[in-house]
C-alpha cells in the first residue's frame, strides 16, 4: 500500500503492468464548502463552477484537481491554493567584518522572507550562513573574587595587555571589560554577624583582611584601552562567603541584560568569560535565605554599578539564563577548574551557545583558554528559532563542508573562517488560525546579531467567496450562492433550494424507495425533490435510480476487487478476456504452465487457472520441473550431464542445452554416495563406460547435479605383464617343489641315521656285557 498525495493506493503487479487502485481522501471528507475541502488534504481542490457535477450525486465538488478537470470543471473555477515563499530582503553575504563597512556586514542569507502556507502543504527555503573574517569582538571578563580565587587574581593583574595582543591576531577590533562576583550577602550564603559586615575574613588567620561580600559588581565597561583593564584588576581584593557554591549566575544574567552599562556593541561577537573554582547556586537555592520571588530577568545595577536586587530575588534558572544570553547574542565561556569540569560540561547542553574550558588552579592558562574557546566558537554554526508559532512544524537539514545533507540537524562544526554552510528549512502549517491572523518567527545563528525574519500568512480562504450572493436567484431567492453551491435558508431543500420542508411526506419519499419496506435511496443517498442524490464514497462510485449499485462491492481475491482482472458492475465482476470465475481470479492461459521441455507442467501435473498443480508424487516447482524421486529423474538430468560436460547427447544436437539445462553442475574426482537426500544415478555411455552422478534439491529450490569429471571405463590387461606374471608363477612353483623335495629327503635321511645310531648303540652295549661276564669267570676260576 502506498500513501501519496492524499490517495491511499493499492498497487497490483500483473504481467509486467501496474494497476493502481486509489481511495479518494478528498471525497471521503464529505466537505460541504470550499474552506472545508481545503482543510481535508493539501492535494484537495474545489470546483466553483455553477453547472459542475453529476445531477444525481452529492458532494462531488471536492476532489483532486486533475479529477475535477476530467469531470468537466474548467481550470479558472478550480480553487487549489498552494504554499509559496517570497524574498523580501536578500543582501549578499559579506566576506570581511571590520573596517568602514562593519555596520553593513551580512552573515546570513536571506534576511527577510514571507511564507504563504496552506495547511498540510509543505514548503522549503534555504538559509546560508558565513562567519566573516576579522569580525569585531567584545569580551567581558567576569571573575569569582571569593577567597579561594586569591592566587588567580594575582595572576591576571596584567591579563589585559597579553590578552589583547593574542586577540588582535584574530581580529583588529577588540574591546575588553571586567566585572566580579561573590554571593548574596545573606545567611546562610555569607557571614552576616556584625563583626563580619566590613571584613568577612575577620578572625581568619590565613588571610585576615578582605572586602565586604557582594553579589555582582560591574567594574569596567567594554573598552579598547586595555591598560584600564589592568588598572582596574590591580585595585581589586578578594572577599569571602560562607558556603561553597557561588552567586555567579546572578552576575552572568546582569552582564547579559545590562547591555548599555556593559557596553555591548550590536556589530560584534559578544564573549562572556566566567572564571570560577566552584559550583554555582541555582534557582530555588535562594529560598534557603527566604528569597521567594523568582528572578525577573531585568537589569538591576544601581549608580555604583552593583547588583541591587541580590538580596531580594532568587537566583536565575538555567532556562532564564539561556534565554537572556541568546536574546543578547552572547557566547558564554565557562573557565573552571578540572574538578568541576563535568558539572559545567553538562550545563552547556542546557544553555545554547556555551562552551567550557579547564582553568589552571592559578589561572596561568587563561589567555590560551580564551583563545581556544574563541576558535571553538567560531568553528561552529548552530541555528535557533525564536517566537516559534505552535501551529507550525519546522524541520532542518544541514549541509556542511562535506556537501552531504544531514537530516534533522541544524548545526555544523569544524568550520574555517569564511566557510559558507547552508540549511534547508521545511515549514508545514497544521491548521488555520482565525481569519486575518498573521504570524512570524525568527531564525538566528546562536551568538550572531544577524537573523532571518520570517512572516507567515495562511492560505485557508477561497477566492470564490468574494463573489458570494445572498438571496440569489440561482438559489430561487431562498439561499446564499457561494463557490458554485447554494446554502439554503431554513425550511428549504434541494441543490437550488427548490423544495420546501413541508412537501416532504410518505408519498414523496416512496418515490425514492426501490420497494416497500426498503430504505430511502438504499441508505446510500438523500431523497431530494422526488429523486435520489447518491453519496460519493471514498471506495468508488454509487449510482442507480435508488443508489442500489456501486463499483466496489464485488467479490475479491486476496483483498483485490475482481482480482484486478475485471470490472465491478452493480455487484458483479465482469472479467477481462482470458479470465473467468466469480472474482476473475482464474486465468485461461496455459503459457505460464509450459516447462522448458515444452510440456504442460513437465508432464507431471495439470494447468489450473494459469498455475501448475503437480500430480506426480514428489514433483514441485512452478512447472513441476523438480522431482528428485520421480522414476524419470535420472533420465531427464542425464541429458543435461551429457550436453553440459561432454557436448554430446540429444540436447547437444539441437542447440537447446543452455536453454533447458540451467541446473548447477559440480564435477568431482570421487562421488559421495552416503547422502540420503540425494538421488544416485548411473548410466552407460556409448563407449561402454559407466557415468555416475547425484541429483539433489537445495532449500532455495535450486537443483544441483554432482558428477564425476570422467566416466569410469574398464582397462585391458598388458601382455608383457601377463607373461612375466606366468613365468614368475612357474618359477615360484618350481622353487617351492624343490624346497619340499629337499625337506622330505632331509627328514628321511635323519630318520635313517637315527635308526643306525640306535642299532650301533645296542651292539656296543652287548659286546660290553659279554666282555664283563668273561672277566668275572676268570676271577672265579
Amino acid at each position: 500500500m502506498i500513501i501519496r498525495g492524499g490517495q491511499f493506493a493499492l498497487v497490483i503487479f500483473r504481467n509486467n503492468f501496474v494497476t493502481l487502485y486509489r481511495l479518494n481522501v478528498c471525497m471521503s471528507g464529505s466537505a460541504t464548502s470550499c474552506e472545508e475541502c481545503l482543510l481535508i488534504h493539501p492535494s484537495c481542490a474545489w470546483c466553483a463552477q455553477e453547472d459542475f457535477g453529476q445531477v444525481r450525486t452529492l458532494n462531488s465538488r471536492c476532489d483532486f484537481s486533475q479529477n475535477l478537470l476530467k469531470r468537466g470543471c474548467n481550470a479558472p473555477f478550480i480553487e487549489n491554493p498552494r504554499s509559496g515563499i517570497s524574498l523580501l530582503r536578500s543582501k549578499p553575504l559579506s566576506s570581511k567584518g571590520s573596517g568602514v563597512t562593519q555596520y553593513d556586514v551580512i552573515q546570513i542569507y536571506p534576511q527577510k522572507i514571507s511564507l504563504s502556507l496552506r495547511p498540510g502543504d509543505q514548503t522549503s527555503f534555504e538559509v546560508q550562513v558565513r562567519p566573516v573574517e576579522d569580525y569585531p569582538v567584545d569580551l567581558y571578563y567576569l571573575m569569582d573574587l571569593s577567597l579561594s580565587m586569591k592566587d588567580d587574581l594575582d595572576t591576571i593583574r596584567n591579563l589585559g595587555t597579553k590578552l589583547a595582543e593574542e586577540m588582535r591576531k584574530l581580529t583588529s577590533n577588540f574591546r575588553l571589560g571586567f566585572g566580579s562576583f561573590v554571593d548574596k550577602n545573606i545567611s546562610p550564603f555569607s557571614y552576616t554577624a556584625p563583626k563580619y559586615q566590613d571584613n568577612p575574613c575577620n578572625g581568619y588567620k590565613l588571610f585576615p583582611n578582605c572586602v565586604p561580600t557582594f553579589g555582582f559588581r560591574h567594574l569596567l565597561s567594554l573598552t579598547d584601552k586595555v591598560d584600564r583593564f589592568n588598572e582596574e584588576v590591580q585595585k581589586q581584593m578578594v572577599s569571602r562567603n560562607r558556603d561553597a557554591p557561588e552567586g555567579g549566575f546572578d552576575a552572568i544574567l546582569q552582564a547579559a541584560v545590562c547591555k548599555e552599562k556593559i557596553g555591548w556593541r550590536k556589530e560584534a561577537y559578544h564573549l562572556l568569560v566566567f572564571a570560577t573554582d566552584d559550583v554555582p547556586h541555582l534557582a530555588l537555592d535562594g529560598r534557603l535565605g527566604g528569597l521567594v520571588y523568582p528572578h525577573d530577568g531585568q537589569c538591576h545595577l544601581n549608580d555604583k554599578n552593583e547588583y541591587s536586587a541580590a538580596n531580594k530575588m532568587d537566583y536565575p534558572s538555567l532556562a532564564l539564563l539561556g534565554e537572556k544570553l541568546a536574546e543578547n547574542n552572547i557566547f558564554l565561556i565557562f573557565a573552571v577548574t578540572k574538578r568541576h569540569y563535568v558539572l559545567y560540561k553538562n550545563l552547556t547542553a542546557l544553555i545554547p551557545g556555551t562552551t567550557v574550558e579547564i582553568l589552571d588552579q592559578d589561572s596561568k592558562n587563561i589567555i590560551q583558554l580564551i583563545v581556544n574557546a574563541y576558535n571553538n566558537i567560531r568553528s561552529k554554526v548552530e541555528l535557533s528559532v525564536w517566537d516559534h508559532p505552535e501551529d507550525l512544524n519546522l524541520a532542518f537539514t544541514a549541509t556542511c563542508q562535506d556537501g552531504q545533507p544531514l537530516t534533522g540537524l541544524r548545526k555544523c562544526a569544524d568550520l574555517k573562517i569564511g566557510d559558507t554552510v547552508s540549511f534547508n528549512v521545511t515549514v508545514d502549517a497544521r491548521g488555520c488560525p482565525p481569519k486575518g491572523t498573521s504570524k512570524s518567527f525568527t531564525i538566528r545563528p546562536v551568538g550572531f546579531k544577524d537573523h532571518l525574519e520570517v512572516s507567515v500568512d495562511y492560505r485557508c480562504d477561497c477566492s470564490c467567496t468574494d463573489f458570494t450572493q445572498t438571496n440569489s436567484s440561482r438559489c430561487n431567492s431562498a439561499g446564499t450562492y457561494s463557490c458554485g453551491m447554494c446554502g439554503c435558508e431554513p425550511g428549504h431543500l434541494g441543490a437550488r433550494c427548490e423544495c420546501e420542508e413541508g412537501e416532504v411526506n410518505h408519498q414523496y419519499l416512496s418515490a425514492c424507495r426501490e420497494a416497500e419496506g426498503k430504505q430511502v435511496c438504499s441508505g446510500r443517498g438523500e431523497c431530494s425533490c422526488n429523486q435520489c442524490l447518491c453519496y460519493e464514497s471514498e471506495f468508488g462510485k454509487i449510482y442507480g435510480t435508488f443508489c442500489e449499485c456501486d463499483d466496489f462491492s464485488c467479490a475479491r481475491h486476496k483483498g483485490i476487487l475482481c482480482s484486478g482482472h475485471g470490472e465491478c458492475h452493480c455487484g458483479e465482476c465482469k472479467c477481462h478476456a482470458g479470465y473467468i470465475g466469480d472474482n476473475c481470479n482464474c486465468s485461461t492461459e496455459t503459457t505460464s504452465c509450459v516447462s522448458d521441455d515444452g510440456k504442460i507442467c513437465s508432464g507431471r501435473g495439470s494447468c489450473v487457472c494459469g498455475r501448475c498443480q503437480c500430480t506426480e508424487p514428489g514433483a514441485f516447482g512452478d512447472t513441476c520441473e523438480k522431482c528428485p524421486t520421480c522414476p524419470d529423474a535420472c533420465g531427464t538430468k542425464r541429458e543435461c550431464i551429457e550436453c553440459r560436460l561432454f557436448n554430446s547427447g540429444r540436447l547437444a544436437d539441437n542447440q537447446t542445452c543452455q536453454r533447458m539445462c540451467k541446473d548447477e553442475i559440480i564435477t568431482v574426482e570421487t562421488l559421495k554416495t552416503d547422502d540420503s537426500n540425494t538421488v544416485q544415478c548411473v548410466y552407460k555411455t556409448e563407449n561402454d563406460c559407466v557415468m555416475k552422478f547425484t541429483y539433489s534439491e537445495h532449500a532455495s529450490g535450486q537443483s544441483v547435479l554432482t558428477a564425476l569429471k570422467e566416466p569410469e571405463c574398464a582397462v585391458a590387461p598388458d601382455a608383457k605383464t601377463v607373461l612375466l606374471a606366468v613365468v614368475g608363477s612357474i618359477l615360484l612353483m618350481g622353487i617351492v617343489l624343490l624346497a619340499l623335495w629337499k625337506l622330505v629327503i632331509t627328514i628321511h635321511d635323519r630318520r635313517e641315521f637315527a635308526r643306525f645310531q640306535s642299532a650301533r648303540s645296542r651292539a656296543l652295549n652287548w659286546q660290553l656285557t659279554v666282555h664283563s661276564r668273561g672277566l668275572k669267570q676268570l676271577d672265579f676260576d
